[in-house]
This record gives structure tokens, C-alpha cells and sequence, in this order.
């Protein structure tokens, strides 16, 4: 008797629950950390339990809530009755969806009608391609929450901005790589409403035009390194189905191993006492400080 992959098993339970009605149209499905703790599987598997659901059109994602029972009278272009027209804006939630969910290498216009219910081409009579549609994501995903009004001191409305950015890279990792590009910038108004934004929380400072933009830049870069290293690292924790702490006891003894020479005195320093364990939260709130710190320095040196 063949068994069935554990991915497949998960989907099967969760197809039964939305058929008996224990989940109904607009419930939200388990998480992919709640399948895990349920089934005691990893991350891996529970997000390919969802996608086969995703793909059968049982379930969709909806930003900022996470993945939900399709409601039939809604999205059920597939089947009888008269379907409602299809509009730019479902396209583009279902690219948020599908890009949140696995990321911007498996978002396809093809992938996006399956989760739509229509054929591909009829995706094409809204948005010409790929390259406009994260365009549309992108403005979709910084105009979800305002920033508000500026602050007095730039220090504060930096600090803001940085932590805001942060933020919407956290709902959507895709994003930092979408706008990783400077000299080729997405064009969208809900981001330059950002660059206008951090723009004139430095109006009252001493700095240049150029001296402003490239403030402006340097923080986008930190922001934006520290948040491409964040969907990295759940890349990692996805596809090899280990934690960060498994994975450093499974390869602490190779570090051992090269330190043991003596050869790296000044890591060893650091790293040994007490161990060591890097949290990406805590070196961005280090970094945040001491660019801020920097830009201080340049704004009373500009002002002497």
C-alpha cells in the first residue's frame, strides 16, 4: 500500500473540514506555523499542503488576513451560473496572495489565473504582463498603511520611516527584492509618496538637495538589506524544514573545527562567552541607531 506524502495527507483533512462545513465560505484556513505545531511538520510542508488547496480554487489568500475558503458565488468563474466580471484589482490581490505565499519567482501570470478561476488571457485585457503587475502589487503594498503626519525633528520622522518600510517589507518579503533597483526605480505614487515624505521630514535641516536624496537612499539601502536578508533566512528555514538553532548545532562543530587553529582570535572573542546568537531584530535596531547617529553628524558639521 502506497502512502501518501504528509503535504498531501494535511490537504486531504483541511479539504474535508471545508466540505463538511466545518470551515466555511470567508473562513481562514490554519497558518502554515499552526499546521506545523497540528501535524508536526515543517514549514515546507505546510506550505505546500495550502498550495495544493490554492490550486484546486478551494482557498484563496487575502492580504493581510492569510489564506481563506473561496466563497463559490464569488469566485466560482469556473462553474455555472453567471460569473462576476473580472476587475484589476482581484488580479492584483491574488498576485499579493500568491507572492506573499511563495514568493516573487513563483508569481506567473498562468499562476494567477489558476487562483482566479480564468484563463490566462483574460488576464492580459487588465494588465500587460508581468512587469506591470508587480508594478500595481507594489503601489497595492505601500499604500496599505499611511505613514501619517511628518514629525517636527527628522531624527523622528526617520526613525519613523524606517521602521514604516520595515513594516510593509514584513507583510510582503517580496518586496524588498521588487524595489531593489536605484538607478531603475519602480514608478508607483504610493512609493514616491514615501521618498516625498521622508523628503520633508529633513525640510528643516541644513542638508543639500543631493545631500537629502542620498540620506533619503541610504536608509531605503539599510531598510531594504536587512529585510532581504529576513525572507532569505525564511527561505532557508522553509526549504530545508530545520529552525536557526538546529541548524547552528548541526554545523557548530565545522566552525569549531576552523577556529581551532587559532587562526581567528578576535571572532572567537566575541563568539565564545556566554555563545552567541544573532537576531536580525536586534542588529536593526543597532544599525537604525548608529545610521541615524551618522546622519547627525552630517546635519551639525553642515551647520558650523
Amino acid at each position: 500500500m502506497t502512502t501518501q506524502p504528509p503535504y498531501l495527507v494535511i490537504a486531504a483533512e483541511l479539504r474535508r473540514r471545508v466540505r463538511v462545513g466545518e470551515l466555511g465560505p470567508g473562513d481562514r484556513l490554519p497558518s502554515t506555523r499552526a499546521i506545523t505545531r497540528e501535524w508536526g511538520v515543517a514549514m515546507a510542508t505546510a506550505t505546500k499542503a495550502l498550495a495544493v488547496l490554492r490550486q484546486e480554487g478551494l482557498v484563496r489568500p487575502e492580504p493581510g488576513v492569510g489564506t481563506v475558503v473561496v466563497s463559490p458565488a464569488k469566485d466560482g468563474r469556473g462553474g455555472g451560473g453567471a460569473a462576476a466580471p473580472l476587475t484589476r484589482e482581484e488580479i492584483v490581490a491574488a498576485a499579493l496572495g500568491l507572492a506573499d505565499a511563495e514568493g516573487l519567482h513563483a508569481l506567473t501570470m498562468r499562476r494567477v489565473a489558476t487562483r482566479l478561476g480564468v484563463s490566462t488571457m483574460a488576464l492580459y485585457r487588465h494588465v500587460p504582463g508581468k512587469p506591470e503587475l508587480i508594478r500595481l502589487m507594489t503601489d497595492e503594498a505601500c499604500g496599505e498603511v499611511p505613514l501619517g503626519p511628518v514629525p517636527a525633528h527628522w531624527r523622528t520622522g526617520l526613525e519613523q520611516a524606517a521602521r514604516w518600510l520595515r513594516d510593509v517589507y514584513a507583510r510582503h518579503p517580496w518586496l524588498a527584492h521588487a524595489m531593489a533597483s536605484y538607478t531603475r526605480p519602480v514608478a508607483t505614487p504610493n512609493a514616491m509618496a514615501y521618498t516625498e515624505w521622508v523628503l520633508r521630514a529633513m525640510r528643516g535641516t541644513p542638508l543639500t538637495r543631493t545631500q537629502k536624496l542620498h540620506t533619503h537612499l541610504t536608509l531605503f539601502a539599510y531598510v531594504q538589506g536587512l529585510s532581504m536578508a529576513d525572507d532569505l533566512e525564511e527561505q532557508a528555514r522553509q526549504d530545508s524544514g530545520i529552525s536557526d538553532g538546529e541548524w547552528m548545532e548541526q554545523n557548530e562543530p565545522r566552525f569549531d573545527a576552523i577556529q581551532s587553529a587559532g587562526s581567528y582570535p578576535e571572532l572567537a572573542s566575541v563568539t565564545s562567552e556566554g555563545g552567541f546568537g544573532l537576531d536580525l531584530r536586534t542588529l536593526f535596531e543597532f544599525g537604525l541607531g548608529r545610521t541615524l547617529d551618522g546622519i547627525a553628524s552630517l546635519i551639525d558639521e553642515t551647520s558650523a
